[in-house]
C-alpha cells in the first residue's frame, strides 16, 4: 500500500506553487493533484517495502544455498575418478 501522507504532502506542495490568483480554489486544486498522483502511481508495478524486503531475504537465502552447493559441486569434481568413498 502506498503512503498516502506521502502524496498528501506532495499535492499540497504542489498547490501552493499556483500563481495567487488561483489560490481561492488551493483545496480544490490540491483535491485534483492528490487524484492525479494516486491515479498515476495506481498504474505503475510497485511494490510495497515489506514485500520487498521479504524478497530480499528470500533471495540471500538462496545465494546461501547456492554458494554451498557449488562448494559441494567443487569437492565432488575435485576427486579423483571412481573414487567411490568421500572425502572428509
Amino acid at each position: 500500500m502506498i503512503d498516502l501522507t506521502h502524496i498528501d504532502d506532495l499535492a499540497r506542495r504542489l498547490s501552493e506553487l499556483v500563481p495567487p490568483g488561483l489560490r481561492q480554489s488551493r483545496e480544490e486544486l490540491q483535491g485534483t493533484f492528490k487524484n492525479a498522483l494516486q491515479a498515476g502511481l495506481a498504474k505503475l508495478d510497485l511494490v510495497t517495502r515489506e514485500e520487498f524486503e521479504v524478497q530480499r531475504a528470500v533471495l540471500l537465502r538462496t545465494r546461501e544455498k547456492l554458494d554451498a552447493l557449488e562448494k559441494t559441486v567443487a569437492a565432488l569434481e575435485s576427486r579423483p575418478a571412481g573414487s567411490d568413498t568421500p572425502q572428509p
